[in-house]
C-alpha cells in the first residue's frame, strides 16, 4: 500500500536550516508530481512546495519562496526539501505527498524554530 516515511525534523533556532526527506512506496513514484504540506498548531494543513515527475519544474506558497528547495529522487523514490533562513512561523509538522494526495499520509516529521 502506499506508503510516506518523513524524516528531518528537529529542533533549530531562527536563521537556522534543516532538510527533510521523504520516502515513498507503494505506488510508481516517477509517475507523480509531489508536494510537501505542513500543519501548524490550530490550522489546516497547507502546501508549501511541489515539483513535477522530473524535477524539473518547482512551485511554491509565497511564504517560503527563497528559503525552501524541493528536490526529488525518482531513483531512490524520494522527496527532498531543503529549509534555509527558518522562522518561527515555519513550526509544523511536515508531510509529503503526491499533488492530489493519496489518502494515505504519513506521520509527518516535527521542525520547530525557536531560540
Amino acid at each position: 500500500q502506499v506508503q510516506f516515511v518523513e524524516s528531518g525534523g528537529g529542533l533549530v533556532q531562527p536563521g537556522g536550516s534543516l532538510r527533510l526527506s521523504c520516502a515513498a512506496s507503494g505506488f510508481i513514484f516517477s509517475w507523480y508530481a509531489m508536494r510537501w504540506y505542513r500543519q501548524a498548531p490550530g490550522k489546516e494543513r497547507e502546501w508549501v512546495a511541489e515539483i513535477d515527475t522530473v524535477g524539473g519544474i518547482t512551485h511554491y506558497v509565497d511564504s517560503v519562496k527563497g528559503r525552501f528547495t524541493i528536490s526529488r529522487d525518482n531513483a531512490k523514490t524520494t522527496v527532498y526539501l531543503q529549509m534555509n533562513s527558518l522562522k518561527s512561523e515555519d513550526t509544523a509538522v511536515y508531510y509529503c505527498n503526491a499533488r492530489a494526495p493519496f489518502q494515505s499520509w504519513g506521520q509527518g516529521t516535527q521542525v520547530t524554530v525557536s531560540s
